[in-house]
């Protein structure tokens, strides 16, 4: 099945929570394995919003830690939702935890998985460019959701837009 990746801001806002949700249920009703980093924000909605849909729609979360390691902690529950529903991947041995370099090079595996990479909300530095970037790089599709011109969230998203 086709994959598609849905990645954005950890602090987002409600209205990219709710796009998240919206595009993650719209593509995988379409066929799409939803694909994200279950890092908090918009990750965590896209996983959740695919799991809403039952049993016949999966997702996967490329961890940034070892398999055995729940992060952030508070997705430990969304974390076995997954691993009964989806799929959990990593490279990292099962107790490795988290670390700065570990979430660039998890990037690249989302980026390598997909079709195409949907950036919900990005700031101007966001760890969700380098996915996209590296998306880019690989020939895969790079979206990104337009918003107010001055809010930083999107400044990101604009960026892409532009390029």
């Amino acid at each position: 099945m086709p994959m598609v990746a849905i990645v954005g801001a950890r602090n987002a806002s409600g209205e990219g929570l709710k796009n998240a949700g919206f595009f993650a249920q719209s593509l995988a009703r379409a066929g799409c394995i939803i694909v994200s980093g279950l890092a908090k924000g918009i990750d965590g909605a896209a996983h959740r919003a695919t799991l809403g849909l039952g049993a016949n729609h999966g997702t996967v979360a490329v961890c940034g830690t070892g398999l055995n390691i729940a992060y952030p902690q508070e997705h430990c529950g969304l974390m076995q939702a997954i691993r009964r529903q989806g799929l959990l991947i990593s490279e990292l041995s099962p107790e490795i935890g988290p670390k700065a370099l570990h979430f660039p090079r998890r990037n690249r595996i989302i980026a390598a998985l997909c079709l195409g990479v949907i950036v919900i909300e990005a700031a101007e530095r966001s760890g969700s460019l380098i996915t996209a970037r590296l998306a880019s790089e690989l020939g895969r599709e790079v979206f990104a959701l337009p918003g107010p011109i001055n809010n930083p969230l999107y400044a990101g998203c604009h960026q892409l837009i532009q390029q």
